[in-house]
């Protein structure tokens, strides 16, 4: 007899019995989803992972802790069964069929009433994926199949114009260090909502071609100032945009909320009434190092790192930081903005305590094809940038915390 594919369907397991017998790897990844689903579950096993465990102790699962017994699944309308014995498992599947519970079975689909899909959720969208029969089943392509369906759902380049969705107001999107990949997959949905994207000179500029034709790209550095500062400059453009009833978009370098005046904006937009949305990003602080195999923190090296913004001078009267404090600290130092002001940078740690043999990284164009690592040291970093043609923008990481990572070469 030809086999018929399944039929698809969603099961409400609201306050409804849910017996899974075993405690193990399958069970650690099904229990979650039922948790969610608001089912009453009780676990029959006689031993348990320690998260499983931990769902228990939490009060999310009822668990028995004892192999399976005939009858434990008179009281259910659905069961999973994935215990470590195969005569256990052909026991509770026969038990299932006599109850008419759906029941799944981890070692042997064939057996089993009912397939665990393979499933994803996007903006309350749940994706779940089937193959036609269990002869032809492979998880590994059904998973593919359903990462690729969220992924453009997130994205969104698998949403239909006409159910298209837009953030309405102005989203403040930190588009991470500069490679595209590395911007989060809501800040990419925004992207592809937005009818305007303000963009930064720092922010991933590739993610900008692949914008629709119809979105209208405006570049920050070019917007008119008149008698406006560069800043009010941008807040009005975001202001007016919105008020137009345009779903803006306010890309940045790395984070909105490191260095880069997002709270500015958003208080401008809240004056104006305008609902704004803050969507984080991959700071360039921890991530370019990362990417350059600098681990800001180090066991036995650094217990803590510090992220300070180099675009003041120490001796600048306008500087808010504490210079001399950041000196003794044995740590490490990160310095954002503040290749052309490192010399004076290095002389004042010098100068309160740090020892010139101190190790200097400068990662310039971080995450990018033309990432370049260049290190030095306290005493030699200001000739250095120069002789090496150092340019913004680059990361410096100051701390024993450069020469750990295997591409750490010294000065």
């Amino acid at each position: 007899m030809a086999e018929h594919p399944a039929y698809p369907v969603g099961l409400r397991l609201t306050g409804r019995r849910v017996v899974v017998l075993g405690g193990g790897q399958v069970a650690q990844r099904r229990l979650p989803a039922l948790i969610a689903a608001g089912a009453d579950i009780r676990l029959v096993s006689p031993e348990a992972t320690p998260s499983v465990e931990a769902m228990a102790d939490a009060g999310e699962i009822a668990w028995e802790q004892r192999p399976y017994a005939d009858g434990d699944l008179a009281d259910a309308w659905y069961a999973l069964i994935a215990t470590s014995d195969t005569d256990a498992n052909a026991a509770a599947s026969a038990e299932a069929e006599r109850h008419r519970v759906w029941c799944v079975r981890s070692d042997d689909a064939d057996q089993a009433t009912a397939w665990t899909p393979a499933t994803g959720h996007s903006e309350g969208v749940t994706v779940a994926v089937l193959t036609t029969s269990a002869r032809q089943r492979d998880p590994r392509h059904t998973a593919a199949i359903r990462d690729a369906v969220v992924e453009g759902l997130r994205d969104g380049t698998l949403v239909a114009p006409h159910q298209r969705t837009r953030t309405t107001g102005v989203a403040l999107v930190g588009g991470g260090p500069g490679d595209p990949d590395l911007i989060t997959v809501r800040g990419r949905r925004l992207l592809a909502e937005a009818d305007v994207v303000i963009a930064d000179r720092l922010g991933p500029r590739d993610l900008l071609a692949e914008l629709p034709p119809h979105v209208e790209v405006i570049d920050a550095a070019k917007i008119p100032y008149g008698r406006f500062m560069a800043q009010e400059a941008i807040n009005n453009a975001l202001i007016e945009h919105a008020k137009q009833g345009k779903a803006v978009v306010r890309l940045k370098g790395g984070d909105p909320f490191v260095f880069g005046r997002g709270m500015e904006e958003a208080q401008a937009l809240a004056e104006a009434g305008i609902p704004c949305t803050v969507v984080p990003g991959i700071s360039s602080s921890i991530s370019v190092p990362g990417a350059a195999g600098i681990p800001v923190t180090h066991r036995g090296v650094a217990h803590e790192f510090t992220v300070v913004s180099g675009h003041v001078a120490p001796d600048d009267e306008r500087s808010l930081v504490d210079w001399p404090s950041l000196a003794r600290l044995t740590g490490t130092l990160v310095i954002l903005m503040g290749v052309d002001k490192i010399g004076r940078i290095a002389e004042t740690l010098v100068a309160h305590g740090r020892s010139p043999q101190t190790p200097v990284a400068l990662v310039q164009e971080g995450t990018t094809a033309a990432q370049r690592r260049v290190d030095a040291t306290l005493a030699t970093v200001a000739e250095t940038v120069v002789a090496q043609e150092v340019r913004p923008p680059a990361v410096i990481v100051v701390g024993e915390v450069v020469g750990v990572g295997p591409h750490g070469t010294g000065a």
